[in-house]
């Protein structure tokens, strides 16, 4: 599923978020949280290429730990703004 991670945007449905990976013209950047997110819906989530900040919809925020990073990607890879698992 593809969401939009510019920290304005809410997020339509409950999602677990394993990686993050911005559109490939941002840079290759990805960050993988050392738990998986837990976003509800109405949450908003940012991603700078190095940080994410996650918003609730009922108030407060926070930087989850885990991975950031650069990855190297091959012309023609089609891009992806956000991969999310569903349980």
């Amino acid at each position: 599923m593809d969401l939009v991670t510019d920290g304005a945007t809410p997020i339509p449905r409950m999602v677990i978020v394993d990686e993050i990976e911005p559109e490939s013209d941002a840079g290759g950047y990805f960050f993988t949280p050392d738990t998986p997110l837990f976003l509800a819906a109405g949450d908003r989530i940012g991603f700078d290429g190095r940080s994410v900040t996650v918003t609730r919809a009922a108030g407060g925020s926070f930087s989850p730990a885990g991975t950031a990073g650069v990855r190297c990607h091959l012309s023609g890879r089609p891009p992806l703004v956000l991969r999310a698992l569903y349980r």
